[in-house]
């Protein structure tokens, strides 16, 4: 009767064990964390003139999971945005539209013969959207402006006679003079002898003249026409952001200054606040638990020999 009563209290010792090494392994496991989608690019983003909205745009494949556009909020150009509607657009197959592009290059002349050849009469673009196509010069819309102005500066210079005089004396020889608008000064004299024992003074006079220039043109003209481009099973999801300005960092005025003993500390003597027994991390409750599997399993080791001891 002893040995069966001994047999049994082995047997529940070690189910008891093994119920409780398996309990704690269960507790002990992690849960799989889901899976992340795949981060989406967007395909064109517009911005209204105000920075009130802001528009990105994702052209996604069948293969393609939306739950990848982000939609948190961020900061741009002085704006916080947030998102406030995803929409979802069925592109056509084909898409196409009209469009315009201005297009500027510089020139060194404003004949329009000369400009003209700078701009071809078609050309190949393609718009920030993805659309293609080939847009045709309008000519009403070619403009010529000037595109700055320079100066450069000549030496000029100027001849005077002065015949008929009784000596070669220089006060009769004016210092400066004017020549078509400008200032010349007295350089050099020379003197030749008249046959009448006068003298006739042969003066020189130089100065510089500045003029302005224009050092080039700037020419613009605008391309028409269509622009298109072949959708394969894509849809167009777009994201819609509000925007709210950001209000300035407030400047700290000189001598503003916090008092350190005006602060008021946590009182260190003050009772802690009372923490909730149930928010226990995640990683102690692991630890702990086989901790307490080991303690159970000791307790009832130790009931059973005793038990087993006294019914000896």
């Amino acid at each position: 009767m002893k040995r069966k009563t001994i047999t049994h209290a082995a047997r529940l010792l070690c189910v008891l064990a093994l119920a409780m090494s398996l309990t704690t392994a269960a507790f002990a496991a992690d849960p799989p964390e889901p899976a992340q989608p795949s981060p989406c690019y967007p395909t064109a983003v517009t911005r209204s003139e105000d920075g009130g909205e802001i528009r990105k745009m994702y052209d996604l494949g069948p293969e393609d999971d939306p739950a990848g556009i982000p939609r948190s909020d961020f900061e741009q150009e002085g704006y916080h945005y947030t998102l406030t509607d995803l929409l979802k657009q069925e592109l056509p197959a084909n898409e196409s539209r009209q469009h315009t592009e201005t297009v500027s290059v510089p020139s060194q002349s404003k004949d329009m013969g000369a400009v003209l050849a700078l701009l071809p009469q078609t050309k190949e673009f393609i718009t920030e959207d993805g659309l293609a196509g080939t847009l045709a010069l309008k000519l009403d819309t070619v403009k010529v402006e000037v595109a700055g102005y320079g100066s450069s500066t000549k030496s000029i210079t100027a001849t005077r006679t002065y015949p008929g005089l009784a000596d070669q004396d220089t006060q009769y020889i004016p210092k400066s003079i004017t020549d078509n608008g400008h200032s010349l000064t007295l350089q050099t004299v020379n003197w030749q002898t008249e046959g009448d024992g006068h003298f006739t003074a042969v003066a020189s006079y130089s100065g510089s003249a500045t003029s302005s220039y224009v050092k080039g043109y700037t020419v613009t003209a605008d391309y028409a026409g269509t622009v298109s481009r072949i959708n394969l099973n894509k849809i167009r999801y777009v994201a819609i952001f509000e925007g709210t300005a950001l209000e300035p960092a407030p400047t700290e005025e000189p001598g503003d200054t916090t008092d350190p003993s005006l602060t008021d500390p946590a009182d260190p003597t003050a009772p802690a606040e009372p923490t909730d027994p149930t928010d226990t991390p995640t990683g102690e409750k692991n630890n702990v638990l086989p901790v307490v599997a080991v303690v159970v399993v000791v307790l009832l080791g130790g009931g059973a020999f005793y038990f087993i001891k006294r019914r000896r």
